[in-house]
C-alpha cells in the first residue's frame, strides 16, 4: 500500500448551525459542498482546510457524547499548524474562543497549544 497523503477527517457535531459556524467563522475553512440527508435527517458539510486536507462535519440526532478529553481511546485531536502562534490565539480569543497557555513540546522545541470546537473535540494550533 501506498498513501498519499490525508484526504480528510470526519467529525460529528451536537449542533450542527453551531458547529458550522465555528468551522467556518472562527477557523476560515471554505465550504466545499453542503448536502443535506432527509433520510437521515442529517447534515454533511465538506470544508476544505488550507494545504488541501478536508474536514467532513455531520450532523445526526442525538449522537453519543465522546468518552473524555482528551484521553478517550481512538481520534485524540486534530491539530493545525500555524506560522504565527501568538497572532492565531489572539484571533481566537478575539471571537471568544478560550485557549491554553503557549507550551513548549519537549521533543521538537516547537510551539503549541489547545482549545476545544463546540462539542468539545480538542484542536490544537502547532507551530511551524
Amino acid at each position: 500500500m501506498t498513501v498519499s497523503g490525508l484526504h480528510h477527517v470526519a467529525v460529528i457535531c451536537s449542533d450542527y448551525e453551531t458547529s458550522k459556524r465555528f468551522y467556518t467563522e472562527i477557523m476560515g475553512f471554505e465550504i466545499l459542498a453542503e448536502t443535506h440527508r432527509p433520510e437521515r435527517n442529517s447534515y454533511k458539510l465538506d470544508l476544505l482546510v488550507p494545504g488541501g486536507t478536508q474536514i467532513e462535519l455531520f450532523s445526526f440526532p442525538a449522537p453519543p457524547a465522546r468518552s473524555s478529553y482528551p484521553e478517550a481511546c481512538g481520534l485524540r485531536h486534530l491539530a493545525f499548524s500555524v506560522s504565527n502562534i501568538e497572532r492565531e490565539t489572539a484571533d481566537l480569543t478575539a471571537k471568544g474562543v478560550t485557549v491554553e497557555e503557549i507550551r513548549v513540546d519537549g521533543l521538537t522545541g516547537k510551539r503549541f497549544t489547545f482549545f476545544a470546537d463546540p462539542d468539545g473535540l480538542p484542536i490544537e494550533l502547532y507551530e511551524e
